[in-house]
């Protein structure tokens, strides 16, 4: 059975992240920004509460280190792909978004099943590819009615959101590539 502990709070908030994909997606859709940020945001925000909860009180777990980057993903590609549809940002960005967490996802599967569990820990372009992705959602949120923001700093956030994306997927190859060969070297 189980028992609601307080260790078990970071993990409610990711799965409640999760959820929250769908009035993000719904607000997007109908194109009612307003709302769409007000949802995004509090997502957003729970990424940070249920970090700074695992960390603090050491409540960290192997079902928080899924959970977290799923919901992370779910948020983020959903939004991509929903903010491309409306032809808000271009569709190549959302593809780019799309491509490098299927390909982390592609490769961390085929670690586990090839290799062993992959334990990884996300590197600091990812948090910094993280960060932006979500910081330019937000700002394409804000322009269409709320605020109106510089062309110049949309095209910026832009042009460092797939220069990031971009990086920390080859990253991410490069880093399970020398694991492997690692791994199979010291096997033969």
């Amino acid at each position: 059975m189980f028992t609601l502990r307080l260790q078990h709070i970071p993990n409610l908030i990711s799965v409640a992240r999760i959820f929250l994909v769908i009035p993000v997606m719904q607000a997007l859709l109908a194109r009612d920004f307003y709302q769409a940020l007000v949802w995004f945001t509090l997502a957003g925000l729970s990424d940070g509460v249920d970090g700074f909860l695992a960390r603090t009180f050491s409540w960290q777990s192997r079902l928080g280190s899924y959970l977290d980057p799923i919901a992370d993903k779910l948020l983020l590609v959903s939004s991509y792909l929903a903010l491309a549809w409306l032809g808000l940002i271009p569709a190549w960005l959302a593809w780019l978004v799309l491509a490098r967490d299927l390909m982390i996802f592609l490769g961390a599967t085929a670690y586990y099943f090839l290799m062993k569990p992959f334990d990884g820990q996300p590197s600091l372009i990812s948090k910094l590819n993280t960060f932006c992705q979500l910081l330019f959602v937000a700002l394409i949120l804000l322009h269409p009615g709320l605020v109106t923001i510089p062309e110049v700093v949309l095209q910026t956030m832009l042009w460092t959101v797939a220069l990031t994306t971009a990086v920390s997927g080859l990253l991410y190859v490069g880093s399970w590539g020398r694991l492997y060969y690692r791994e199979h070297k010291s096997r033969n």
